[in-house]
């Protein structure tokens, strides 16, 4: 019995020793998680299916933002849920374009920290379509993911150089993306916008035609379509942190710039994206010009979206372009 009892007190102490030791490795273990990532955990908005959305995606594969110091989870969601999330400190940063400028002069305190790449949205309607140009959308209806939109911004701003009031002379249809062609193949809609691929996968596989690709449009050709806005109130609270996450885009797009075919292979890879096309995704990635830019370049350039989309109602006619600028871009960089 005392020989039992010796054996019992033995074991027990084992365990004490045993789980001690795992309870101090464990600790260790999220001492040094924690200690990996500075900034701590956050997340990004940026699964919708686009293949311009590669910054996102490649900061997070390549470990970009890691290195800066961030636990960062991609999420999906729609437009309102990006803005309640950057609202309420969810969100720091957004990928977006000029869907936020609305919002923004609406009171929204967002800055533009970034620009990320050229264009990646175009306007298509069926092989056998009567429509030529954007000059005969006058009294169609237009099929777009989202109303404000990006892809309604920009065919806002074809049609009002068109001469059609995009307010009041055409008729706006939301659908998933994945549907669009769809719902202009059953005769809901007489033309979509959407981003890459949807666009050119119409194109490709159902011989759409083009009547605005803003990559190569003259309204929009050579000009950053897509930036990187952070919430002034993370700004004002952790401007480091803002600052780090902008190096990590700063060294995706400078990556991507660089392996535009590993770049393909990682959206359709890891699901990014809605095809397998490598070349196609590869040839659009290619065409976006992916740098990240920042001071007058940027400024300029925002400038020339804000008096476009004050042409169309898109946002208030009587927009001071230069002051609206000033008041939406931060210089993120600035004394780092």
């Amino acid at each position: 019995m005392r020989r039992l009892t010796r054996k019992l007190i033995w074991l027990l102490i084992g365990l004490l020793i045993m789980t001690s030791i795992s309870a101090c490795g464990e600790k260790k273990n999220t001492a040094n998680n924690s200690g990996q990532y500075k900034y701590g955990k956050l997340k990004i908005q940026a699964l919708g299916g686009g293949v311009c959305g590669a910054p996102s995606y490649i900061a997070y594969e390549k470990g970009f933002f890691k290195e800066e110091g961030l636990d960062v989870e991609l999420v999906s969601g729609t437009l309102d849920e990006d803005k309640a999330g950057l609202q309420t400190g969810e969100y720091t940063v957004t990928n977006g374009d000029f869907q936020w400028f609305p919002s923004i002069q609406q009171g929204m305190d967002l800055k533009i920290i970034g620009g990320l790449h050229h264009g990646c949205i175009k306007l298509v309607v069926p092989p056998n379509s009567p429509i030529k140009s954007v000059s005969d959308l006058k009294g169609k209806k237009i099929g777009v993911d989202e109303i404000g939109g990006t892809p309604m911004a920009i065919t806002s701003v074809a049609l009002a150089n068109a001469g059609i009031d995009p307010q009041k002379e055409v008729q706006w249809i939301t659908y998933p993306l994945d549907q669009l062609t769809q719902a202009v193949d059953k005769g809901e809609v007489d033309a979509f916008a959407a981003w890459d691929p949807f666009g050119t996968l119409a194109v490709k596989n159902n011989n759409y035609k083009v009547l605005v690709d803003i990559g190569k449009d003259p309204l929009f050709a050579g000009k950053t379509c897509c930036f990187l806005y952070a919430s002034k109130k993370q700004i004002d609270a952790n401007p480091d942190k803002v600052a780090a996450i902008a190096r990590a885009y700063q060294k995706a797009c400078e990556w991507i710039s660089k392996n535009p075919e590993e770049t393909a292979k990682i959206e359709i890879e890891k699901k990014y994206v809605p095809t397998n096309d490598l070349n196609l995704v590869t040839e659009l990635i290619k065409s976006y010009d992916y740098h990240y830019t920042t001071g007058d370049v940027l400024k300029n350039e925002i400038k020339y979206f804000v008096e476009q989309l004050s042409k169309t109602g898109y946002i208030k006619k009587d927009t001071d372009a230069e002051e609206f600028t000033q008041q939406v871009y931060y210089d993120v960089f600035k004394n780092r």
